[in-house]
C-alpha cells in the first residue's frame, strides 16, 4: 500500500500547477493582504480604547518587554490575530464579562521565537512536520534557506517549497539559495543564476538572498556572484564566511553581506560584529558554537542587539528532545547571558535583523505570536499561541507539490567495486575529522603509510558519487577519525549538491550501502559482510522522509544505533557529520564527485 503521505503529495501537485501562481508571484496575496490588515488596524484600534470587545485576553501575566529590556504586568488584548494591546484592562473587561479570558497567574509571556537561519531539508522531514514541533517548542517565525532541495530540483524545487508551506499556520519565511552549486568543484541537481533567483525575488514570504558561500566569488568580484548581489541589493543578503578576517572580511562586508552563522569562537563573531555583520549563534546537531561565542558575550559584556539565535542544520529528534531556539536560550542564560537579552536575541533581535515589523514583540499591531513560560530561566513552556490561536488547535494536516523528480530523485551511472580503487599515488591529502566540528583538518600519508593505515582502520576509504544526471562522476580519498570498523555507511544527504557519499573498510560494503540507497529512494543506508544493517527512506529529494514525526524518529534511532554498532567515533553524528564531509566551502579539505578538495 502507497505511504499516505506520498499519495497526498501526488495528489497535490495538479492542483498547484494550475493555482500556484498566487504562491509565486505574490501580487495577488499582497493586495488582499493590505485590504484585510485595513479592516483589522481599525478593529484593533477600537479594542485597544475600549470600544470593541478583543477575541482573548491574557491577563496576569509577567510580559518580557524586548523594547525596553524589563519584565513588566499587564493584560495582553489579542483581536484578529494581532495584539491590540498591553497594560491594565479590567475595569474594561472585567474577568466576569462574557469575553473569552485566560488567568496566566503570574507565568511569563515571551513573544514567539524566531528561528534566524534554518535548513528545514536537514530535519528529513517535510516542513508541515518541521513546524509542528518548532511550534510546539516556541518558534513561531522561521528563517529558511532552501538551498537543499533546490541543489536536488533547482527553481521548481524552491517554487514547491514555498506553495507547500503557504497555509501552514506559522512564519514561513525563505532566503532564496544563492550558492546552486556551492562552488564549481562539484555538480549538482541543477543551477541557479541570478535570473532564475529574481524570478521569485517580489514573493512576500521571499525576505532576500541565502548564505552567500562563494568567498572566493565575493572578494573576486566575479561577474555571476556580482550579478546576485546587485539584483537583491535592499534585501537582507545572509553570509556564510568561516574563519574569515581582516581585510578579506572588511571586503565581504563591503559586498552588502548582512548576516553571519558560521563564527565558531569568540574572537571571530566579535570581528564580524565590529564590521556591521549580524552575528547568528549557531547550535544544531553537528555544529554547536553557543557555548563559545555566548561565553565571550558575557564576559566581555559585548552589546547584544545584533546577535540573534538560530540552528543551521538540527535532527528532527533533537528538535522534538529539546527544541531548537528554547535550548539556545536555554544554554544562553545557563552561561550567565542576563533572561532578558537571551529572549532579545530569540525574538526581536532576529525580527529586526530580518525587517519583520509585526514579528518578535508584545506590543500593538505585533502578531500574537506568544509563549507562555512557568519558569524564564529554564525557558518550560505551558502554552504556545500562534495568531492568537493556542498551539493544540492549530492545523499541520498539509499536503504538498513536487515533481515526480523529486520522489526519484536517485539517478547514478552503473558501477561496481572496482569503482571505489584509489589512485595510486606518492602522497594522500587525508581528510581529519575535527570532533563535535563540521571543520576538518588536512592531514598528508605517504603510499605505504596510507596503505598501512587502511589495513588497521585508522584510514577509511570516503567516496562521492554524481547521483542526479548519471555523469558517472566519482570522487575517491581517504578520511581519519571516522571509526567505523568492517562495514560501510552512506547518504544522499550530502552537502550541498547531495550526491552520495559513502565511507567503508571495504569496497564491496561501500557498493553495497549505495545500491541500498537506491532501492528506497534515498536516505541512509548501513552495510558490514555484505548485509543491510540499518536503512532510513527520504524519498522526497534524497533529503526528507514522507513520514510523522513519531513514525520518524524510531527509524531514524534505530539507524543511527545501526552505524554505531560499527564503531563510528562517539563524537560525531555517523551522518550529518559524514554529510559536511562534501561541502568545499568549508576549511580545509573536502570531497566531492570530482575528487578530493583543498582550501
Amino acid at each position: 500500500m502507497i505511504n499516505k503521505n506520498i499519495r497526498l503529495v501526488q495528489m497535490y501537485t495538479k492542483w498547484y500547477n494550475y493555482n500556484g501562481i498566487l504562491y509565486t508571484k505574490g501580487k495577488v496575496n499582497d493586495a488582499m493582504i493590505g485590504k484585510s490588515y485595513l479592516s483589522v488596524q481599525k478593529g484593533l484600534i477600537n479594542t485597544a480604547r475600549g470600544e470593541e470587545a478583543p477575541d482573548l485576553i491574557l491577563r496576569g501575566g509577567k510580559i518580557v518587554d524586548v523594547f525596553s529590556g524589563k519584565i513588566t504586568d499587564g493584560d495582553i488584548l489579542i483581536r484578529d490575530g494581532y495584539i491590540a494591546a498591553v497594560g491594565n484592562y479590567s475595569d474594561i473587561f472585567p474577568s466576569d464579562g462574557d469575553i473569552r479570558i485566560v488567568e496566566l497567574d503570574g507565568r511569563y509571556v515571551s513573544p514567539g521565537f524566531v528561528n534566524a537561519h534554518v535548513h528545514v531539508e536537514s530535519s528529513m522531514v517535510l516542513p508541515a512536520v518541521y513546524s509542528r514541533e518548532e511550534i510546539r517548542h516556541g518558534v513561531t517565525t522561521l528563517i529558511t534557506d532552501p538551498h537543499e532541495i533546490a541543489n536536488v530540483g533547482g527553481l521548481p524545487a524552491v517554487e514547491c517549497i514555498l506553495g507547500m508551506t503557504e497555509a501552514l499556520p506559522i512564519n514561513y519565511f525563505v532566503m532564496l539559495p544563492s550558492c546552486v552549486p556551492s562552488t564549481p568543484f562539484e555538480n549538482a541537481g541543477a543551477v541557479l543564476d541570478a535570473d532564475d533567483l529574481v524570478k521569485l525575488k517580489d514573493n512576500r514570504r521571499v525576505l532576500g538572498l541565502g548564505e552567500m558561500m562563494n568567498v572566493p566569488g565575493v572578494l573576486g568580484c566575479s561577474d555571476g556572484v556580482m550579478d546576485k548581489l546587485s539584483a537583491f541589493y535592499g534585501k537582507i543578503i545572509d553570509g556564510h564566511a568561516p574563519l574569515l578576517s581582516g581585510h578579506e572580511l572588511s571586503a565581504y562586508a563591503a559586498a552588502g553581506i548582512m548576516t553571519d552563522h558560521e563564527a565558531v569562537s569568540f574572537d571571530e563573531a566579535l570581528e564580524k560584529l565590529r564590521a556591521g555583520i549580524a552575528v547568528l549563534v549557531r547550535e544544531g546537531s553537528a555544529s554547536k558554537n553557543l557555548d563559545a561565542v555566548i561565553r565571550g558575550v558575557v564576559e566581555n559584556d559585548i552589546d547584544t542587539h545584533n546577535i540573534a539565535f538560530c540552528t543551521d542544520d538540527k535532527h528532527l529528534s533533537d528538535v522534538c528532545a529539546e527544541g531548537t531556539v528554547r535550548c539556545n536560550i536555554q544554554k544562553a542564560i545557563a552561561l550567565g547571558l542576563s533572561p532578558v537579552k537571551a529572549y532579545q536575541m530569540a525574538t526581536i533581535n532576529a525580527a529586526r535583523i530580518y525587517g519583520l515589523r509585526h514579528i518578535g514583540g508584545i506590543a500593538p499591531s505585533y502578531k500574537a505570536d506568544l509563549v507562555i513560560l512557568d519558569d524564564l530561566n529554564d525557558v518550560s513552556i505551558s502554552a504556545v499561541y500562534k495568531d492568537g490561536t493556542e498551539f493544540g488547535e492549530l492545523d499541520f494536516d498539509k499536503t504538498a507539490d513536487c515533481s515526480e523528480y523529486l520522489l526519484n530523485s536517485v539517478n547514478y551511472a552503473p558501477m561496481d567495486a572496482s569503482s571505489f580503487a584509489l589512485e595510486p599515488r606518492d602522497k594522500y591529502s587525508v581528510i581529519g575529522i575535527v570532533d563535535r566540528q563540521i571543520i576538518t583538518k588536512r592531514l598528508e600519508y605517504s603510499r605505504d603509510e596510507a596503505e598501512n593505515a587502511l589495513k588497521s582502520g585508522e584510514l577509511l576509504k570516503i567516496a562521492v558519487i554524481e547521483r542526479h544526471h548519471a555523469t558517472g562522476n566519482i570522487g575517491v580519498g581517504l578520511i581519519r577519525g571516522y571509526g567505523l570498523q568492517n562495514g560501510a555507511v552512506a547518504t544522499t544527504v550530502a552537502h550541498d549538491s547531495h550526491n552520495i557519499i559513502v565511507v567503508g573498510s571495504n569496497d564491496d560494503d561501500m557498493l553495497a550501502a549505495v545500491e541500498e540507497l537506491k532501492r528506497i529512494r534515498g536516505g541512509y543506508s548501513v552495510v558490514s559482510g555484505g548485509k543491510i544493517l540499518g536503512s532510513l527512506s527520504l524519498s522526497f529529494g534524497g533529503l526528507m522522509s514522507t513520514l510523522s514525526a513519531d513514525e520518524f524518529i524510531p527509524e531514524l534511532e534505530k539507524t543511527i544505533r545501526s552505524a554505531r554498532s560499527l564503531g563510528v567515533n562517539p563524537n560525531i553524528d555517523p551522518f550529518i557529520t559524514l554529510s559536511f564531509m562534501a561541502l568545499p566551502v568549508i576549511p580545509e579539505i573536502r570531497i566531492t564527485d570530482m575528487g578530493v578538495i583543498e582550501m
